[in-house]
């Protein structure tokens, strides 16, 4: 396990600005002090009517990281990244397969500080685990979805290629959805693999259900 006790913690990946490492619980006061105020929750995590705001967005991340390590299995899993620029975290990036081994497809989501943004971080995250999914993990296809107001995450994904599919309805909200897809074809083409670094894959294979 490359001297890892859990060979998903060894995974890394590098772009030309960004060093995506996975989270780990010693992460959580770090990621809770810079968790955004626009920041949405996610619809279907517990929140608690005794806590403010803030506190149920701790929660929620809390909840998000032990259940995607603590409930992993080949056929429906999420993988939390830590995002840092020049040594400092400025947000996190998560890659999922909740159908993993029936359909090969990924989803993702991610934030981005408010300092961090509007410098291209966005794109080089998202790109990151793609090279991953579409790389070792041999994904098929990638998934995404924004609410049609959000320009930046929509941008980002048309950025890499991704296509519009349909739209849905919040039922918490109301808001409508954007669903995107991007397939391996038009990944592989764009070439954009090259220009990300992933290491430390290989010990943590078995746990995609994949062979090394």
């Amino acid at each position: 396990m490359g001297g890892w006790s859990w060979p998903l913690h060894g995974i890394r990946l590098h772009t030309a600005d960004l060093d995506l490492t996975v989270m780990t619980e010693a992460d959580l006061p770090t990621l809770w002090a810079l968790l955004p105020d626009d920041l949405e929750l996610n619809p279907h995590a517990t929140t608690y009517a005794g806590l403010d705001v803030p506190a149920n967005r701790r929660a929620v991340l809390a909840q998000g990281y032990w259940r995607a390590l603590g409930m992993w299995s080949p056929d429906d899993w999420a993988l939390p990244f830590v995002v840092r620029s020049a040594g400092a975290v400025v947000g996190a990036q998560w890659l999922e397969g909740p159908d993993w081994r029936s359909d090969r497809t990924v989803d993702s989501s991610s934030w981005l500080v408010a300092g961090a943004r509007g410098r291209g971080l966005g794109r080089q995250m998202r790109a990151a685990v793609l090279a991953l999914a579409f790389g070792p993990l041999r994904a098929e296809a990638a998934i995404s979805s924004a609410v049609v107001d959000n320009a930046p995450s929509l941008g980002v994904s048309r950025s890499l290629g991704y296509h519009d599919t349909h739209r849905s309805v919040l039922e918490h909200s109301g808001q409508t959805l954007q669903h995107v897809r991007l397939d391996r074809k038009t990944w592989d083409a764009s070439g954009r693999s090259r220009h990300v670094v992933v290491e430390g894959v290989d010990p943590a294979l078995p746990l995609f259900g994949l062979d090394p």
